[in-house]
């Protein structure tokens, strides 16, 4: 599904040399590394304040733990995603509202955050899925309307763009009250192990941030919050500053691959490709279809037994999940539906063109295979 070898090598010389530079610095946490890529992603997102932690769970977490927000507050979120999305708001005792997704987009549906929110309801947190940005026009139109925050997760969506009616233009994650992504390997700007960041125009809500993720400290020792240790080592950092300088051309090489799979499979009747919002571009951080009429766990065998790597994201939807069921929600059908019948295909930034024929033509045999 990622060729993160291959990537490697092609960056092996920039990437060797800046490990080695901290090495020998022997400065790895908060190290030079760490606030020098902290500007440059800054810079990339024209956005006002980055704050490097651990991983893309603990930028969620902690994003939420900066709002001020009581036990029983409700958060608004889709039931078809990750889990890290639904976890941190269970572990920080507020009330998980799940909600269903659009069925072309797959990104939380506009409808189902405004029939959910009532008046206990503080936070929307809209994903932005595999690559591409929810309807953030309309979600902070209504997030106005009823004061409330939006966290965005953009743990699979950076270096994709937003455009307003306006004609305003921003990266994924920088349009809500905070942003939220993941540096996790797999992911289209990943470090070689774990890492994640929140971004966030306030001021105010860059200081708490900043604190909590530093255990709650204003300054050295002296405590004015409850806070966790999440931070970025300098070696990811190190890692990272690199990749970001390629992150442009690693989406260009997937939308790439994206056309590629649009121009060779639109002729299936049985399979239904990805479909970009209007007002979103896509980084394609999966390329995920939809499969029609037949069984998807066994195209995804047959694909399997042809040396052909695929996912299932997700298998199951939150809401039907053991450690999120409610009595509230019961039923989410195009959440539901999409978790029986999407596949997402190999995409990464080495794909070449006779990977993609060989993955093509494999998929386009399937059927007859069916009919022996």
């Amino acid at each position: 599904m990622v060729d993160l070898k291959s990537q490697y090598h092609n960056i092996k010389t920039d990437v060797d040399a800046a490990i080695q530079e901290v090495l020998d610095s022997t400065v790895f946490v908060k190290g030079g590394k760490v606030e020098a890529f902290r500007k440059h992603f800054a810079n990339y997102l024209n956005v006002k304040h980055v704050i490097p932690v651990g991983n893309g769970t603990d930028a969620l977490m902690i994003s939420l733990m900066a709002l001020g927000l009581k036990p029983g507050d409700e958060v608004i979120a889709p039931s078809f995603t990750f889990v890290a999305t639904a976890e941190v708001v269970a572990l920080l005792g507020l009330k998980l509202v799940l909600v269903d997704v659009d069925p072309d987009t797959f990104c939380i549906s506009l409808q189902e955050v405004e029939n959910a929110i009532t008046e206990n309801t503080k936070v929307i947190i809209p994903v932005h899925l595999f690559g591409q940005n929810a309807d953030m026009e309309s979600i902070l139109r209504v997030a106005r309307e009823h004061n409330l925050y939006v966290v965005e997760d953009a743990c699979q969506s950076i270096g994709s763009h937003y455009t307003f009616s306006n004609g305003a233009k921003f990266h994924s994650g920088c349009m809500g009250d905070i942003g939220c992504t993941s540096f996790f390997p797999s992911k289209n700007l990943g470090c070689y192990g774990d890492g994640g960041a929140i971004f966030t125009n306030n001021d105010e809500l860059a200081e708490k941030i900043q604190s909590i993720a530093n255990h709650g400290m204003k300054t050295r020792y002296h405590y004015e919050r409850v806070g966790v240790n999440s931070r970025l080592d300098t070696i990811q950092a190190a890692i990272l500053d690199i990749k970001l300088s390629h992150l442009d051309s690693y989406i260009a090489s997937r939308v790439a691959a994206s056309r590629y799979y649009h121009e060779h499979l639109k002729e299936i009747d049985w399979l239904r490709l990805p479909i970009v919002g209007t007002q979103t571009t896509h980084s394609y951080h999966q390329f995920t279809v939809i499969v029609d009429n037949y069984n998807r766990n066994d195209l995804q065998a047959y694909l399997k037994d042809r040396a052909i790597p695929t996912m299932v994201y997700y298998p199951k939807p939150l809401h039907l999940q053991d450690a999120y069921r409610t009595e509230e929600c019961k039923e989410l059908p195009v959440s539901e539906f999409l978790s029986e019948k999407v596949l997402s295909l190999p995409m990464h930034t080495e794909l070449d063109e006779e990977q993609l024929a060989y993955i093509v033509e494999t998929i386009k045999s399937f059927p007859a295979s069916i009919n022996q």
